[in-house]
């Protein structure tokens, strides 16, 4: 410090309570997810995954509107998202399919909890590399599916066959294409649309509106097969988007 300068007002080490109470939420429905899973109990699992993502998007969007965003509250939120939306999901599909590995073997029985811990691994490197691009990427996108989007794939699978009368040990080599495709997206380059990157009073393509639209009512109609329908046309809009601007360049050359 120069000799001339004065110190300036100590900083306060409290944190701010609300936005932090509903990450703490968030934390508490994905902690709540996997011992429901472990217990058997999987369609509250697959909910409680679910009411995390409702308080993941809650929390940040109450910090910005009363002022209270911190650097804390943004660890503590990655934090929480790793345990709701990386560990609560493999778990759940472990517990659920993946487990039933174990009838096939040895061998068989490691690639099962193999891809649970790759789902958890590609959540903890997506959320890293969010959160260390914040500010250098275009809102309008997500680099890699997102992590409460890869969940929602994730436990709508479980919840819908659930609910059909599947069991997981018949799906579980489906089950394991579903686990191990929603972890290597997260970490892929393809580029994902963001519904928070438009600023207020900024318009959006009509097919935007169409999607949510059809998002209230698959979900009046049917909530976990309608969940299912919309994860599964999020996933592959990604995909289906890098494919589509490829071969525009491609006719363009």
């Amino acid at each position: 410090m120069e000799p001339n300068d004065e110190p300036g007002p100590a900083k306060g080490r409290g944190i701010y309570l609300l936005p932090n109470l509903l990450t703490t939420g968030g934390l508490f429905a994905g902690f709540y997810a996997i011992l429901a899973a472990a217990s058997g109990n999987f369609e509250n699992a697959c909910i409680a995954v679910f009411v995390a993502a409702m308080f993941d998007g809650l929390d940040g969007r109450v910090a910005r509107m009363t002022g209270t965003t911190s650097d804390f509250g943004v660890q503590y939120d990655s934090l929480a998202d790793l345990v709701s939306f990386g560990m609560a999901p493999s778990l759940v599909m472990y517990h659920w399919a993946l487990v039933g590995f174990r009838a096939d073997g040895p061998v068989l029985a490691k690639v099962g909890w193999a891809a649970a811990f790759l789902y958890a691994a590609c959540a903890a490197l997506r959320l890293a590399r969010f959160n260390t691009q914040v500010g250098s990427t275009d809102k309008r996108w997500f680099i890699g599916l997102a992590s409460p989007a890869a969940a929602g794939l994730v436990v709508s699978f479980v919840w819908a066959m659930n609910t059909f009368g599947f069991s997981g040990q018949g799906l579980r080599w489906l089950a394991l294409a579903v686990t191990v495709s929603a972890g290597l997206l997260m970490v892929s380059r393809i580029k994902y649309f963001s519904f928070k990157g438009f600023p207020k009073g900024e318009r959006v393509p009509f097919f935007v509106l169409l999607l949510i639209v059809l998002g209230i009512a698959a979900l009046f109609i049917a909530q976990a097969k309608g969940l299912l329908a919309i994860a599964v046309a999020y996933t592959l809009s990604g995909p289906a988007w890098w494919a589509w601007t490829r071969l525009r360049r491609k006719s363009a050359a």
